[in-house]
């Protein structure tokens, strides 16, 4: 399916398309989303978390952790794993859009490991046309990130990871465009960041039952704004704190219970309130720099601590697994009505046997005529076990 738009238009729709950020009136207050380049990498890419309501930051590690919390690595089961993952996007829209997600890890010795992954984002074939619709160019728009991560164990129950990213973004190829008298040339943008997890992991007897509680933070995607333009206006990436629990509870020996709540928040600026005139009357300017961005994210925000406390995104999940093979999922995703207002639940399953595992994730919106209604997500897992001499752990404390 071909989308015909106008190009300055363009980088807007295309870069707000998963967040839903259009400036509304709910309740006679305006809205006030936060939007970022790159939004790509603030979807939910693999199933077993697309159906806990997009919970990860502390649920038991897999080759996915990668993008949720890479600390977890260090306390996988299994020696490597490896994790391809499938998600048609906005598919009540267009049939051409999707999200790919291939991620894998290797254990070095059982209180370390090393994992990488490569998020891919197809956005399907664009025409570009002018002003009085005039085609000026067929394009197909892709993004994409390179990561790769460190974890390691510095007890029996705390892990943390550093990762490095690379990003990529080509929103409309290489296109100019003439205006007033100036011309704008468009170019792919690209960018570095990091990240940095950490986790907690202990076992219990709570109420004569075994009980599992994790903890887990991440500050993801932390690195320099990005640039479509080869003007200096940059903006940008979507730098976030995700922090999380998840208590596994053992029924009995074949049925085990998994609850998990993850909290999510932006660090970059939240727009400024402005009048006519284009002035700011409440906030602080967007305009800056890395640091001064994501330090000044936590009270910038026009409306004070209130709205600060809206831009909190709450997602929760529950988990059953029947003797460690089949799996039931179910989880609820917020986002507050005047930052977004993404609301779903999502469903889903998962199977394991031996080395091979599957899982499937939906998601049914709330509100009618949302966009993301009936999103599928497909994971197929690979796990194995190897004997060596470096699986003997070396942390005795």
């Amino acid at each position: 399916m071909i989308k015909k738009i106008f190009f300055s238009l363009s980088i807007v729709v295309l870069s707000t398309q998963l967040s839903n950020a259009q400036t509304t009136t709910l309740g006679g207050q305006q809205g006030n989303p936060i939007t970022t380049a790159t939004p790509f990498m603030t979807i939910s890419p693999d199933a077993r978390s697309g159906a806990m309501g997009d919970v990860g930051a502390a649920i038991s590690p897999d080759a996915n952790s990668i993008f949720w919390n890479p600390a977890k690595l260090a306390f996988a089961e299994k020696n490597m794993g490896v994790a391809i993952s499938y998600t048609p996007w906005l598919r009540k829209l267009v049939n051409d859009m999707s999200l790919s997600y291939l991620s894998g890890y290797k254990k070095l010795r059982k209180e370390e490991a090393i994992g990488i992954s490569m998020n891919y984002f197809n956005l399907g074939s664009i025409t570009f046309t002018d002003n009085n619709g005039n085609v000026m160019q067929d394009f197909r728009p892709k993004e994409f990130s390179f990561t790769g991560c460190y974890s390691r164990k510095l007890s029996k129950t705390l892990g943390v990871a550093v990762g490095l990213k690379y990003i990529y973004s080509n929103l409309s190829g290489n296109i100019s465009i003439s205006s007033g008298g100036a011309t704008t040339s468009a170019k792919p943008g690209n960018t570095a960041a990091g990240d940095v997890g950490v986790y907690f992991n202990n076992d219990y007897i709570i109420a004569g039952t075994n009980t599992n509680i994790a903890l887990g933070a991440m500050l993801s995607n932390l690195g320099a704004k990005i640039s479509y333009t080869n003007s200096s206006q940059k903006d940008f990436i979507p730098t976030s704190l995700r922090v999380g629990t998840a208590i596994t509870t053992e029924l009995d020996p074949y049925n085990k219970l998994v609850f998990a709540i993850d909290a999510n928040k932006l660090l970059v600026p939240t727009p400024p309130q402005r009048d006519s005139s284009n002035n700011i009357v409440k906030g602080k300017d967007p305009e800056r720099g890395l640091l001064s961005g994501v330090l000044g994210s936590f009270s910038d925000a026009p409306g004070g601590f209130k709205e600060e406390m809206q831009e909190i995104i709450l997602s929760g999940g529950l988990e059953y697994w029947y003797n460690d093979l089949f799996a039931v999922r179910g989880g609820y995703f917020y986002e507050n009505p005047h930052k977004g207002n993404r609301k779903y639940f999502t469903l889903g399953f998962g199977i394991r046997y031996q080395v091979f595992g599957l899982d499937f994730a939906y998601l049914v919106p709330v509100r009618s005529n949302n966009p993301l209604a009936e999103t599928l997500r497909f994971t197929l897992h690979f796990n194995f076990e190897s004997k060596s001499t470096k699986d003997i752990e070396t942390i005795t404390e």
